[in-house]
C-alpha cells in the first residue's frame, strides 16, 4: 500500500471514485512532475540548450499542472467533480504537449524519451480517471 492510498483511506469522507484507483492517479501524476522537472533541469545542462527552450518551458508547465491536479484530486472534503474533471483534461493536454516535444529529442536526449514516456503515461491515467468520475 502505498502512502498516497494510506492517507486515502484514513480520510472520513469517501471519494467520488475508488480509492486504489485514485491513488494510483495522484502517484502517477506525482512522478510525471518529478520527470518533466529532471527533464527540464537536463536540458538546462546541455551544450545546445537555446534548441531545447520549448521543451524545457513544456517540461515546467507540465510539472506545474501535475503537481496542482495530484493536490486537489488529494482533498475531498467540498470536491468538486466537474473541477475535477477540468483539471485532469488539462493536465492530460498538458501531458500530451510535453510527450510529443520531448518524442522529437529521444536521438540526442535519452532523458526526453523517460520523461515522454512519462507523460504519455500520466495522459492514460488522467483521462481514465476523468471517465471514472462522471
Amino acid at each position: 500500500m502505498t502512502t498516497t492510498l494510506s492517507m486515502l483511506e484514513t480520510h472520513p469522507r469517501r471519494a467520488d471514485v475508488d480509492r486504489t484507483r485514485l491513488a494510483a492517479a495522484i502517484d502517477s501524476l506525482n512522478a510525471c512532475a518529478e520527470t518533466c522537472t529532471a527533464c527540464a533541469d537536463a536540458c538546462l545542462s546541455d551544450d545546445q540548450v537555446a534548441d531545447l527552450t520549448r521543451c524545457i518551458a513544456l517540461n515546467l508547465n507540465c510539472a506545474d499542472i501535475c503537481l496542482a491536479t495530484a493536490r486537489m484530486l488529494s482533498r475531498h472534503a467540498g470536491a468538486d467533480g466537474a473541477i475535477s474533471r477540468t483539471m485532469l483534461e488539462a493536465c492530460a493536454t498538458a501531458c500530451r504537449a510535453c510527450a510529443e516535444e520531448c518524442a522529437h529529442h529521444v536521438e540526442r536526449q535519452q532523458h526526453c524519451r523517460v520523461c515522454a514516456e512519462a507523460c504519455y503515461s500520466c495522459e492514460r491515467v488522467c483521462r481514465d480517471l476523468m471517465v471514472a468520475l462522471r
